[in-house]
Order: C-alpha cells, then sequence, then structure tokens
C-alpha cells in the first residue's frame, strides 16, 4: 500500500512545486529585463537629451561644419560603447546617422532593430521588448524618440547584448530550482513519515490477520501508535479476535468432553451387548449388526477426540528428510498393500523441509492407507517425493475408481464419504484430522484426479522456517 500511496503523494507534491516554481521563475526573468529595459530608457533619453538641440543644415542634412553638440553626443556614444559594449546610436528620419557607435552601425532594413526604430517614429517609447530567455541568444533593442517642438526629429536606438542579464536570470533560476529540490526533498522525507506513520498499524494488522489465518490464533495487534481510528480498529480487531478464539476453544472443549464422556456409556452398553450376546444364539445377525455399529460409533468417538486435539495442537517444527520418512511409511503400508494384492511403489530422494514427524508420519498414514483401501486388486498406489522452490511434497497417486468433480470439492469434510464408499470402514473423520495437523505447522493437502483414472493426493510443507 505504502508503494501505491508514497508515488500519489509525491506527485501531488511535485505539481504543486511546479505550480509556485514555474511562475516564480518567469517572474525573475522579467524582472531582471524589466530592470534592463529601464536602465536602457534612461540611456536612450539621456542621449536623446543631448541630440535635441543638435543643428541641422538649411535643408534638413546635417551642417559641414563641427558642431559641438553633436561631437559631444558622439563622444558620448562612443564612451558608452566603449564601456559597456553597446551599440548605440542616434538616426535622423530618413536612416541617416547623426551620431553612431560603432561608426559602422546602421539601421537595417528589417529586424527587431527596423521594428523599434518605426515604433519610435511614432512617438512612443520602447517599454515592453519581447522576453529573452536564457537560451536565447537574442540581443535587446531598445528606441527613443528625439522631439523638438512637439516633433519628432530624430531616434535613439540602443542594441544590448543580453549575455549578463540571461546570467542572472539563469542564476535566479538555479536557486529557485535548489529551493524546490530541498522543498520536494523535505516533502518526501514528510510523506513518507506521514505514510509510514498511519500505513503501520495497517501492516501489523495485515500481519496479524495472516498469522490467524494460518492457525496462530494467540496472534495480537500490538495497540501503540498511528491514527485515533487506526487504534481504535486494532483494539476492536483484538477484542474480535479474543471472542473467536473463545468461541473456537469452547467449541473444541465441548468435542473434547462430549467425546470423552459418551466413551464410558458406550463402553458399559457393548458390555451389556456382549452379556446380552451369550443368551442368544451362535451366529445371531441382529447381534452381530448391533456389534459392529457399537464398534463404528467408538471409532467415530475416538476420531472426534483426536480431532479436538489436533486443532488445539500446536506443531513441533523441525528440520526433517521428508523422502527418508515417505520410503519408512511405504514400507511400513508395503505388507497391507500385498495382502490385498496392490503394487506400492515409492520414489523418495532425500528432501528436507520443516515439518512435524509425527504430524507427517500421520498424514501419510492416512493417505497411503486411503490409496491401498481404495484401489482394486492389481492396481498400483505410487508415491513421490519431490521438491519444488519453497515447498517440499509428497505426492500420492492411486489407480482406484477416484472421485467426481463434486466429490474432489467435499474431500476432507468431516464425517463426509462418498455415497459408492459406504461399505468401507471409516467414520470421515482421518482425512479431517490430517489437514487439521498439517495446517498447524504451515502444509496443506490438496485433492486432484489422476489420469488416466483414480485420485491424486498432494502433501505440502514449507522448505524454510517461517520468521514471526
Amino acid at each position: 500500500m505504502r508503494t501505491r500511496l508514497l508515488p500519489l503523494l509525491i506527485v501531488l507534491m511535485a505539481a504543486v512545486l511546479l505550480a509556485l516554481g514555474v511562475p516564480l521563475a518567469v517572474s525573475v526573468a522579467a524582472a531582471q529585463q524589466q530592470r534592463v529595459v529601464v536602465d536602457r530608457i534612461d540611456d536612450t533619453a539621456r542621449f536623446a537629451a543631448l541630440a535635441q538641440f543638435v543643428t541641422e543644415g538649411p535643408s534638413g542634412s546635417r551642417r559641414n561644419a563641427p558642431d559641438e553638440r553633436q561631437e559631444t553626443l558622439r563622444r558620448e556614444l562612443d564612451s558608452y560603447y566603449g564601456v559597456y559594449g553597446i551599440r548605440a546610436g542616434v538616426f535622423y528620419l530618413n536612416g541617416s546617422a547623426m551620431a553612431n557607435a560603432p561608426g559602422d552601425w546602421f539601421v537595417p532594413r528589417t529586424g527587431e532593430v527596423r521594428e523599434a526604430f518605426g515604433e519610435a517614429l511614432l512617438s512612443r517609447r520602447s517599454h515592453d521588448p519581447r522576453q529573452v530567455w536564457p537560451w536565447q541568444r537574442s540581443r535587446l533593442i531598445v528606441a527613443s524618440p528625439v522631439i523638438r517642438d512637439g516633433d519628432v526629429v530624430a531616434v535613439v536606438v540602443t542594441d544590448s547584448p543580453t549575455g549578463q542579464m540571461r546570467s542572472r536570470i539563469l542564476r535566479g533560476w538555479l536557486f529557485i530550482g535548489a529551493g524546490e529540490i530541498a522543498a520536494m526533498l523535505l516533502a518526501v522525507g514528510a510523506a513518507l513519515r506521514l505514510t509510514g506513520w498511519v500505513l503501520r498499524p495497517v501492516r501489523i494488522l495485515d500481519a496479524t490477520t495472516h498469522d490467524i489465518a494460518t492457525g496462530r490464533l494467540k496472534s495480537r495487534v500490538a495497540v501503540g501508535g498511528g491514527p485515533p481510528e487506526l487504534r481504535r480498529l486494532a483494539r476492536s480487531f483484538n477484542e474480535m479476535a479474543d471472542n473467536v478464539e473463545d468461541v473456537l476453544e469452547q467449541q473444541r472443549a465441548f468435542v473434547a468432553d462430549a467425546s470423552h464422556q459418551l466413551r464410558n456409556p458406550l463402553s458399559a452398553l457393548l458390555l451389556r451387548i456382549e452379556l446380552l450376546a451369550l443368551e442368544l444364539p451362535e451366529g445371531n445377525e441382529e447381534i452381530a449388526s448391533v456389534r459392529t455399529e457399537g464398534k463404528r460409533l467408538t471409532q467415530v468417538l475416538d476420531d472426534l477426540l483426536d480431532l479436538a486435539l489436533a486443532e488445539h495442537a500446536e506443531a513441533d517444527l523441525r528440520l526433517t528428510d521428508i523422502g527418508a520418512l515417505a520410503a519408512e511409511r511405504v514400507a511400513a503400508w508395503s505388507p497391507a498393500a500385498d495382502a490385498k494384492g496392490v503394487r506400492l511403489a515409492g520414489d523418495c530422494p532425500p528432501t528436507t523441509a520443516w515439518a512435524d514427524p509425527i504430524t507427517l508420519s500421520s498424514a501419510l498414514d492416512a493417505v497411503i492407507d486411503n490409496a491401498v483401501k481404495f484401489t482394486p486388486e492389481g492396481g498400483t498406489v505410487d508415491v513421490v517425493v519431490a521438491s519444488n522452490g519453497d515447498t517440499s511434497t509428497v505426492v500420492v497417486t492411486d489407480t482406484g475408481p477416484g472421485l467426481t468433480d463434486e466429490e474432489l470439492a467435499r474431500v476432507g469434510d468431516r464425517f463426509w464419504r462418498s455415497g459408492r464408499h459406504q461399505n468401507v470402514k471409516g467414520s470421515g473423520l482421518g482425512l479431517s484430522i490430517t489437514r487439521a495437523l498439517l495446517a498447524a505447522g504451515g502444509g496443506s493437502l490438496t485433492y486432484a484426479h489422476h489420469e488416466p483414472g483414480g485420485l491424486r493426493v498432494t502433501v505440502a510443507v514449507p522448505r524454510h522456517a517461517e520468521i514471526a
């Protein structure tokens, strides 16, 4: 959840910082250019004041004799160009130069200089030239009219390089970028702390829920930090887990007590049946049927007690050689298989896994017993041990009648037995007990069809100890 929530917060914070930073960067660039433009306007105004009283020839052309004001204007322009490197000139209405620096600079026929010159001819001073950005190598043109007696008689034009201005803009942007990065890092750190504070109770709750789902009913959520709503949720979850554990404990206790209490009257009943049988003729079918049902009821009570104990027991996990244990169980069941005419074969290479040896032995006994029991004479039961990633498996397959899809969905349920096998000895609790014992140690028991016919039962146990 944190990996999904944190990028969302980072994207939102980045969007906010960009929304603030981009206008600020544009404002910095505009302010730097405006300062330069104001300086150039002041300069052009000063040159216009000098050029205002430069005398002209009678025909409007300049006089051949040197004019003192014109010489002063030319010296000012030369000095200005020499000090600042800014081209500047005062041009008559026809574009000829009154004074200019450098001397070979004139108003071109097209371009920004011509546009600024034409605007000044209309008595408008340059005040809002196009914005220059740091990646552009353009120049800044400012023009100002020279007005005498209300008429425009000349135009002052400055053509400034923008290198220093672009450098100042870039430095301002770097400062803004550094501030944005610092703010972003601070925001990411705050987001990490915030998401950790909010989601830590959720992670603990998730881990505890997994523990309870896998059989560790004693697990509880430590009510610590986090928002008040999540702390309240943790307390409610612990209360719910306590209630569920109490209910399950009462259920186990009831099953165990009922099984134990019923055994004594049932044993007394069976004893009386045996005494009654002595008074009846030898081979009486009714008394034999009563004996059989009594023994079956005794077996059911014993299995119920075993199931209650299995659901309550904690697994004694240890590193176990699954292959050796499976080979031992195959050897133990071989005489029973031979007696029925069933071939029992095992492929059990050495494979280690974490399991309770007694529990796994009981599970294999139950599975192999069922396989041999339901496999007809001449059939085959195979036991194969393998490992796959984090799991070791013992697969038991048989060539018996197998189960239908509906029966596969119910196999392992308490007291369930296939309608086709009601005449086979059993209580319907053996596989339920096996599954409960395996689940306590992190194992599992699954069923599937075996082609071309029969049942495939897989006993799986973890290869690595789970770290709580």
